[in-house]
């Protein structure tokens, strides 16, 4: 299948950064390479990291890059693992990374990993096909509680309860095996006046056990705290975000590093041990302009944040 995936905020992403020609940087999400490929393009004897978590979009890429540019270093883990593996890489600091935290159009478009409502499929959603826990699992074995906890959190989903409730009732009698099942449990957890509302009705649910399944939000917290460690002095950590739970957790890491540590109230000079390291590039988060939401209807909801390391 010939793929055309198409990078969210692909310049504004790369510019972010402000790209040195000798720099180190990082593509903590490769996907099918939109910003490896830009990032690589501004660079004179700089070194890129790039990381994926997925096989098939680290082989993909090595076919894609051909001659593969020698200053490009392949990494096959999840982003949780970032100083870990640049250690092994040599690299103790970088002076930019770049997370695009929407899963790939391939991952959506291929039928047969269980990402997409609108494909029939076995209930996979693993990025990393390696990892042992699949949306299977989750939806055949996990507790009623679970289920709704995980389908309020990450889905923000109103109908939590009836959704867990009519899973329940069905893996009693048979395994949930497909996509295509589920989808036909979660509308009937739905009020018809509420399916009729707000896209399709199990957007929300898929979203919630493809981030449980792949452990995003921890993983996003984790990798975003050694990134903070480790960027140099001028580096910056620019992040594209698609929905609300992952913008939250960003918009509040980047705040804790700009906010001044606690000082006793009416000192005329703040002193610089107390001045905060980093700061916002941008007070607000950058957005897709009309014209690439028109473009490409998967822009709609992203937003970039970016901070900057001063000391």
């Amino acid at each position: 299948m010939t793929y055309t995936h198409e990078t969210v905020l692909l310049h504004a992403g790369v510019q972010a950064l402000a790209v040195k020609p000798d720099g180190t940087y990082v593509d903590a999400t490769l996907g099918r390479a939109g910003h490896t490929q830009l990032i690589l393009s501004h660079l004179q004897g700089g070194q890129l990291y790039s990381f994926d978590q997925d096989a098939e979009a680290i082989e993909a890429v090595r076919q894609q890059l051909q001659p593969f540019p020698a200053n490009l270093h392949l990494l096959h883990t999840n982003f949780r693992h970032l100083q870990s593996a640049l250690a092994a890489e040599g690299v103790q600091g970088f002076d930019g990374i770049i997370y695009d935290l929407g899963v790939s159009s391939p991952q959506f478009d291929e039928s047969t990993r269980g990402f997409s409502y609108r494909f029939d499929a076995p209930l996979d959603m693993r990025m990393d096909q390696s990892q042992a826990l699949t949306a299977r699992t989750i939806v055949n074995e996990w507790s009623f509680g679970e289920l709704v906890r995980i389908f309020t959190r990450y889905g923000e989903e109103r109908f939590a309860k009836q959704i867990a409730r009519q899973i329940e009732q069905a893996r009693a009698k048979q395994p949930i095996e497909t996509t295509f099942e589920l989808v036909d449990l979660i509308k009937a957890g739905i009020p018809a006046a509420a399916r009729r509302t707000g896209g399709h009705p199990a957007k929300k649910v898929f979203q919630a056990i493809r981030i449980a399944v792949n452990d995003e939000l921890g993983a996003l917290e984790e990798s975003l705290s050694q990134a903070i460690a480790t960027v140099n002095p001028g580096g910056r950590i620019a992040v594209i975000t698609f929905q609300s739970l992952e913008d939250r957790l960003v918009k509040t890491m980047f705040r804790e590093q700009t906010q001044l540590a606690d000082v006793p109230r009416g000192l005329p000079v703040i002193p610089e041990s107390a001045q905060p390291n980093f700061r916002l590039v941008a007070r607000k988060p950058i957005l897709p302009s009309d014209e690439e939401i028109k473009h490409n209807h998967r822009a709609h909801s992203a937003k970039l944040r970016v901070l900057e390391r001063l000391k």
